[in-house]
């Protein structure tokens, strides 16, 4: 048998059922969660917040839960927005769909499914969080196309990443007081970072293929935009602290935080797109950090 022969016969080969499963593990990114850890942190920020260190179980169990299936369903409908894309960058040619590992239709009825499943967990909540869930996946499905229209999708991420936040509080007091929109300002800001610092990474294969990004709108300014946004992040959060009353712990996770953004900033000098890359994974450690800061201080408190 030729080596031609050969090549044809495994590309038409059928996959096997654990071939097919990695498909759609890789589709909804559950083998790389860094997307669920920073949708997590603003919504445990707020449920915190909401709950004065105390908030509800059965409600952290919806919101974390949702978390996970709401990413994964991101996932998927961003993967089909960019199938005509992802082939032609370096960092996504791997994606299930751009190598047919995963059908665009598969891909639909994944983000659908899941979509549903997560509506199933908020309906065990209040009736006004159930109507706030249907903004969720409009946002969810609404930032994958942005990229062509807008230099800002990054902008409508971080409104669909930080959307859990109004809806934490929305669940556990039954309305979404003036310092959940504060938090929610926040949240969107810290997306605009990360989500930049992520975009910085394509940004050469992004303007050659004409997709919009953050990382191109801001040009050589991006390393002193991205500072600036990291500096009124930090400046909301103090405000969040003061308005809520909270003490010496909180205010010391913060100062970990900004430390961590003056990492970012070293590692996005160059704009080596591996360091870029880096520089986003860390945002996971200031969310983190955050939330431990507030969870000490109720807990001291």
């Amino acid at each position: 048998m030729s080596h031609s022969e050969f090549d044809i016969k495994a590309v038409t080969a059928p996959r096997t059922l654990r071939q097919q499963l990695d498909g759609y593990i890789r589709l909804v990114r559950l083998d790389k969660p860094i997307g669920i850890l920073l949708l997590l942190w603003p919504a445990l920020w707020a449920l915190w917040l909401a709950g004065a260190g105390e908030p509800r179980w059965g409600v952290v169990l919806v919101f974390i839960l949702g978390v996970a299936l709401m990413r994964s369903a991101g996932c998927a409908i961003n993967d089909y927005a960019d199938r005509h894309i992802d082939g032609q960058v370096k960092r996504t040619c791997g994606r299930p769909i751009a190598t047919g590992a995963v059908s665009p239709k598969a891909a639909l009825w994944v983000f659908g499914a899941l979509c549903l499943v997560a509506f199933g967990l908020v309906l065990l909540l209040n009736r006004q969080t159930v109507l706030m869930s249907v903004v969720a996946v409009l946002l969810a499905a609404l930032y994958p196309f942005m990229k062509r229209y807008t230099h800002l999708p990054q902008l409508v991420l971080g409104m669909a990443f930080g959307w859990a936040v109004p809806m934490a509080y929305m669940a556990l007091l039954g309305n979404i007081p003036a310092i959940a929109w504060l938090l929610y300002l926040a949240a969107i800001i810290w997306a605009l970072v990360y989500d930049t610092e992520y975009a910085m990474v394509d940004r050469e294969d992004d303007l050659r293929i004409g997709v919009k990004s953050t990382a191109i709108l801001f040009g050589r300014q991006d390393r002193l935009i991205i500072g600036l946004l990291q500096l009124t992040m930090l400046v909301l959060l103090v405000l969040v602290g003061v308005e809520v009353g909270l003490g010496l712990a909180y205010y010391l996770g913060l100062v970990v935080a900004g430390l961590l953004f003056v990492r970012q900033q070293a590692l996005i000098r160059n704009r080596e797109p591996a360091a870029c890359f880096t520089a986003f994974l860390n945002n996971n450690c200031v969310g983190m950090v955050i939330f431990f800061g507030l969870l000490l201080d109720y807990l001291l408190a």
